[in-house]
């Protein structure tokens, strides 16, 4: 598939649960890792997504944030991936990091230079990658 989303993940569902507007997916990655999108009704028809379907999960790099010590809190996000920063790729305000997650998929974020000064990020540091169930679009086959 091409696609612009830097993160583009195969993965199997595992679990459709369906709420009064949006449901909520269940997805295995290839790597073991589970990501869960919250999409809508409508879309899981469309989709015809059940368990055991192939799926590709998309996530744009913006909407992932970096957190490399929660300091006891807990958040809302429900989709955190920890890995390590295998890459710092430094532009003019933004960089974007990568991490490697369980399995050898790899994370694209999109952070600004001061929070890569901020959390010090660089390459072999541990890292979550964070971000909501509603960041994720579901894609498959025709």
């Amino acid at each position: 598939m091409k696609a612009s989303s830097r993160n583009q993940f195969r993965g199997v569902v595992t679990e459709v649960v369906i709420g009064a507007v949006n449901g909520e997916v269940h997805v295995q990655l290839d790597g073991g890792e589970t990501l869960i999108a919250s999409i809508t009704n409508d879309s899981v028809t469309t989709l015809n997504l059940t368990k055991d379907i192939q799926v590709i999960a998309l996530i744009k790099a913006p909407q992932i944030i970096i957190v490399t010590d929660f300091g006891g809190y807990k958040l809302s996000a429900r989709n955190q991936l920890q890995g390590i920063v295998s890459q710092v790729r430094r532009g003019v305000i933004n960089s974007e990091i990568i991490l490697t997650i369980k399995g050898g998929d790899h994370v694209a974020a999109t952070v600004t230079n001061d929070s890569v000064q901020t959390l010090n990020l660089h390459e072999g540091q541990i890292a979550t990658a964070v971000f909501k169930a509603g960041a994720i679009m579901l894609a498959v086959a025709s």
